[in-house]
């Protein structure tokens, strides 16, 4: 459940981060919530780590908890592009 929550969070802050900017500036939006997104999932990973998760049970779920939301952070600069 606390995936599901995390990966709609991460949607709804990069629709926020690109839709809240002009599209001549959305790849910006989408490069900043890269980079934030990836310290949060970091995060998570370490208190995944820190309450005795190994790394191998970690590093698929914080994969799909970047990806998803990244990928669709980049498809939305495109949508305003049209």
């Amino acid at each position: 459940m606390r995936t599901l929550i995390l990966i709609l969070a991460g949607l709804l802050i990069a629709t926020g981060a690109v839709f809240r900017l002009p599209p001549k500036h959305r790849s910006k939006g989408a490069w900043a919530f890269t980079g934030v997104w990836l310290l949060a999932v970091l995060w998570n990973l370490r208190t995944g780590l820190a309450h005795g998760y190994s790394l191998q049970e970690e590093a698929p779920i914080q994969l799909l908890l970047y990806v998803v939301p990244v990928a669709a952070a980049w498809a939305l600069t495109r949508v305003g592009r049209r």
